[in-house]
């Protein structure tokens, strides 16, 4: 019987208009949160030829220079230059924010008397919207991530580092990898693709940019017991790739939620995360879960683990907790969820105090996905939990 299944998923660089919009969102946040710690924030952001949009919502005591923000974080990405069609000094920076509203706020704003030495104060947080948010976690990469996704993010971070190290000189911010592996009876066998497009300068030829990219980015990255003589690689495959960035394509906050989680492995609830303070369970719910599975799975209790919790607009506890481990846990699925509900609290003010998320730790996850990350310390990403699962089992 023939096993062979095939997954693909992507990534992108921090130069991809789309991330420019999801760094710009996040540097606002974490200049207003490390301020005002309690601040209710959803910015978000286009960036097109010549102009960046920051719009949203924010219910601030701190006055956020935002242009300043949005200039520094174009330039620290590497669009610097007017030749690309868009750069720091030059382009224009629009704002549109208003407070948050004031329907939303009847289930955050009494958040304020919340004091985490009372567990009964979590109960004052309800969830800021309602939605279903998903965590998971494998065992088939050291970042308990799919393998598909982790190399697909490997290959982006690698073209933006031999960017700024200058080991490709005719590389520019903007860039995309796709990697499809080959699954074996699920375990991983080998890669069948690898598709990497780079902006670039325009006095460099194909053969050359290919090659580079071939030596420095793919051959410096990839383990090469993944790759065999029919595995296809693909680079820069229409050719010509020099407007890039917003002048290329517009871009837009929270367009490329698939990229930043799980490369379409584990399920999506929908909600985009940068930009939104930690009340909003689109963003700390989704990290706490991936949290919880990861702690799960490196604890021995599933080989893979998928987590589900849905919330109701202004209620603190969930109305749902959904486990799933593919066949691969130690324990019905069930009693998983039992064990799950005991040990975690998925109360939104729960979760931030247990994460310590009202710092400003967001920036940094804005590209090159919110998990697996092995570059940045994130709380969601600690095995914290493995010996207190380990011992209830």
């Amino acid at each position: 019987m023939n096993n062979k299944k095939l997954f693909t998923s992507e990534s992108v660089t921090e130069g991809h208009p789309d991330k420019v919009c999801d760094a710009i969102s996040d540097a606002v946040l974490d200049d207003i949160i490390a301020h005002d710690a309690n601040a209710r924030v959803a910015c978000e952001c286009i960036a097109t030829t010549g102009m960046a949009l920051v719009m949203g919502e924010i219910s601030t005591t701190h006055y956020a220079d935002i242009p300043s923000i949005v200039r520094r974080t174009i330039d620290e990405i590497g669009y610097n230059d007017p030749s690309l069609g868009f750069d720091a000094h030059t382009c224009a920076v629009l704002t549109s924010i208003d407070e948050q509203s004031p329907d939303i706020a009847l289930g955050v704003d009494h958040s304020m008397e919340f004091k985490a030495s009372d567990r009964d104060a979590y109960d004052l947080l309800g969830a800021g919207d309602q939605g279903m948010m998903f965590g998971y976690a494998t065992d088939e990469t050291p970042e308990y991530m799919p393998a598909p996704i982790a190399w697909a993010h490997k290959l982006s971070r690698r073209l933006t580092d031999a960017r700024r190290a200058g080991d490709l000189s005719f590389l520019r911010p903007d860039g995309k990898s796709q990697v499809t592996v080959e699954y074996d009876g699920g375990s991983v066998k080998r890669i069948e693709a690898i598709v990497v497009s780079t902006q670039h300068s325009p006095d460099v030829s194909i053969e050359e940019l290919r090659e580079g990219v071939r030596a420095e980015i793919i051959d410096k990255v990839v383990d090469p017991r993944l790759i065999d003589a029919d595995t296809k690689i693909f680079i820069n495959p229409t050719g010509r790739f020099v407007v890039g960035g917003p002048a290329g394509d517009s871009g837009l906050t929270g367009r490329k939620i698939i990229v930043d989680t799980y490369g379409g492995f584990g399920r999506h609830g929908g909600g985009a995360f940068s930009g939104k303070d930690p009340t909003k369970v689109d963003r700390s719910a989704s990290y706490m879960l991936r949290h919880v599975a990861k702690n799960v799975v490196a604890a021995g209790l599933a080989k893979r683990c998928e987590i589900e919790v849905a919330y109701a607009i202004g209620v603190a506890h969930p109305v749902s907790v959904f486990v799933e481990t593919f066949g691969t846990g130690v324990m019905e699925d069930d009693r998983l969820a039992e064990l799950i509900r005991e040990k975690f609290d998925f109360r939104p003010a729960a979760i931030i105090d247990y994460l310590d998320l009202r710092r400003p730790i967001y920036r940094a996850t804005a590209a090159y996905g919110h998990f697996g990350r092995m570059d940045v310390d994130l709380p969601w990403e600690r095995l914290s939990a493995v010996e207190r699962l380990k011992e209830s089992v």
